[in-house]
């Protein structure tokens, strides 16, 4: 392995140095930072109907695929400073389409004590090429619904000896174990109780960081939530910034800081949602980023699209000093979810993506003309749930759809399309 990540305090280092030394921009407080994003279905795959997901312009489903796009998405994701990325076992969601509770995409044996192949074959891979450039992985053992395969919590525990084990034994370096993801959602309480109690994450966290050797273990809650139990226990503190406002971040991490003990906070999973970014660098916050709907509905475009993720690759590269080509005005607004293949079930998800969320007042959408909705908080989208989850609004052939973005300056941009 070339990539070796070690901790100092609250500071992460790669091969010895702060991240992001090699910048000669880079401000001597975001050193030490690991930016990062949720690529969770990096291995999924789906055994009870992968036909479901041969979409989005894909005439199959490939799981295979699926993660050599990804592999090949990440070195323009380092360009603009992404150095690590959560995968999960167990995958994620999707949010907006199929159910994950009909979903089958799990790899460990009932009893926990085997790894599928396959998938630890896509892991490895997915390891391997962050190590050739420089980046970690989060992999995330578990995911809500489909620990429902796992007989229980004795099972539970031993899918995290298996896990780690398997990590300990392909020699990685590159690592931060998340045991689950949102530990203290329902689906926990009802299928595997040993995770939804903080004590009983604690103690899965101690099996983690014994069976792996040694990797920083950590655990996520939901948005807005962090427990004393777990905090103390990891050596990277896991937190989840979703529906959490500017503020209401900035007093999840204040809190998390009362229990962390000088050991580093790192956000893996937010939202489209890019001036929390700020909040989490002034802090001395690594912070993830979070697009569930290109990055979560599998099959994935893992790439740095239109939109939403230029506007966050732009925003991360400069928050740690590396120079991008700066934006016009008239590129840093932009009408998402009327690309083509971005539709389901009749249903699309539009949304105003802009480089600095913080300069618009309020967005109102047009639909062949008639007001359709008015979206006051970023990342402005229509119906508007949480600042990552949206409604749908109808996809039909021909429609006009237009923003009309109201900055706070009092200027009044507009931007539309047409659904194909």
């Amino acid at each position: 392995m070339s990539t070796v990540l070690t901790i100092e305090k609250t500071r992460f280092l790669i091969n010895g140095k702060l991240t992001y030394s090699e910048i000669e921009d880079c401000p001597e407080d975001r050193k030490g930072l690991l930016m990062n994003s949720r690529m969770i279905q990096g291995v999924f795959d789906e055994t009870s109907d992968p036909s479901r997901f041969a979409r989005y312009g894909f005439d199959a489903w490939d799981p295979d695929a699926q993660t050599d796009r990804l592999i090949e998405s990440l070195p323009d994701w380092y360009a603009y400073g992404l150095r690590a990325i959560t995968v999960g076992f167990q995958g994620g969601g999707p949010c907006f389409t199929v159910p994950n509770l009909e979903i089958t995409n799990n790899p460990f044996g009932e009893d926990g004590k085997s790894l599928d192949p396959a998938y630890a074959n896509r892991m490895d891979r997915i390891i391997q090429a962050c190590d050739a450039l420089g980046m970690v992985v989060i992999p995330s053992y578990f995911y809500g619904n489909q620990t429902r395969h796992l007989d229980g919590d004795q099972a539970i525990e031993e899918a995290v000896r298996t896990a780690s084990r398997w990590l300990k034994e392909g020699g990685y370096t590159n690592i931060i174990i998340e045991v689950a993801n949102e530990q203290d959602i329902r689906p926990f309480k009802e299928y595997s109780p040993i995770c939804y109690s903080p004590y009983g994450m604690a103690h899965l966290i101690r099996i983690a960081r014994e069976e792996s050797g040694g990797m920083p273990v950590g655990c996520s809650s939901v948005g807005n939530s962090v427990h004393e139990p777990i905090a103390r226990e990891s050596d990277v503190v896991i937190i989840h910034g979703n529906g959490c406002s500017r503020q209401r971040l900035y007093n999840l991490i204040n809190k998390t800081k009362q229990w962390s003990d000088d050991r580093p906070v790192l956000v893996n999973e937010d939202s489209q949602a890019n001036s929390n970014l700020d909040v989490c660098v002034r802090e001395g916050v690594s912070w993830g980023y979070y697009n569930n709907m290109t990055k979560q509905e599998p099959p994935s475009y893992w790439g740095v699209l239109p939109g939403e993720d230029t506007y966050f690759a732009h925003r991360m590269a400069e928050s740690v000093g590396i120079p991008v080509t700066e934006l016009s005005e008239a590129e840093q607004y932009y009408l998402q979810g009327l690309e083509p293949h971005m539709t389901y079930d009749g249903e699309r998800w539009l949304r105003l993506a802009s480089r600095y969320p913080e300069t618009i007042n309020y967005v109102e959408f047009f639909r062949n003309g008639e007001l359709y909705h008015r979206s006051y908080d970023d990342p402005f989208p229509i119906d508007y749930k949480s600042n990552w989850r949206q409604g749908g609004v109808p996809s039909v052939s021909g429609d006009e759809w237009k923003a009309v973005v109201y900055l706070v300056d009092g200027r009044v941009l507009e931007r539309s399309g047409t659904v194909v």
